[in-house]
């Protein structure tokens, strides 16, 4: 949790999180894991182990199991590489995994500069745009031309989560103040 909401980007990361975690749960979804605040390699490591063990225990389908999986490393991973800081130098984020019968939610939230908004828009529409196959050509494409970008990614997050949830990526962008913004993906996962 954020310890101290006393920056104008902490306290906007939190009302983001409490609006989607209430909508969320007006859907009829149950919240099987949430956090809000800081995000070390450490704390995905662990949150990546627990939301695996949480579903097997759970009985849930392999298959979902490993997709899940591999959709939270790549989200948690593109948070930690390419998140923003607030005006006290932390890397805010959040992660909701929320579930109904059918279907699972994974919300991931945080801070970005304004100056990639715009780019990152571009991107999650450009991908939202093509077919599974298309993504799939793309996929192949970066990793094998692409080299890793000065943060160390080939830029292969988002095209992962598509692929793998088989389902198109929301996104929201919204501007907070000194010229950061939240950047908000939900990522839909059948259960079977």
């Amino acid at each position: 949790m954020i310890e101290t909401l006393d920056s104008n980007i902490a306290s906007t990361i939190k009302r983001k999180y409490d609006e989607i975690t209430e909508h969320l749960r007006s859907e009829e979804r149950v919240v099987s894991l949430s956090h809000i605040g800081v995000f070390s390699q450490d704390f995905i490591n662990s949150i990546a182990a627990a939301v695996e063990d949480l579903m097997i225990s759970g009985g849930e389908v392999k298959k979902t199991v490993k997709r899940t999986f591999s959709i939270l490393v790549e989200g948690l991973q593109n948070i930690h590489r390419h998140g923003s800081l607030d005006e006290e130098g932390r890397q805010l984020a959040f992660l909701i995994l929320a579930k109904n019968t059918k279907t699972y939610k994974i919300v991931l939230g945080n801070i970005i500069d304004d100056e990639d908004a715009d780019p990152v828009s571009n991107y999650l529409t450009r991908i939202n745009s093509m077919s599974h196959d298309q993504l799939k050509l793309v996929y192949l494409d970066v990793l094998s031309r692409e080299p890793l970008t000065k943060k160390g990614g080939a830029g292969l997050g988002f095209l992962t989560m598509s692929i793998k949830s088989e389902s198109e990526l929301k996104y929201g962008i919204q501007t907070i103040a000194n010229g950061k913004s939240i950047l908000y993906v939900e990522i839909l996962l059948n259960r079977s």
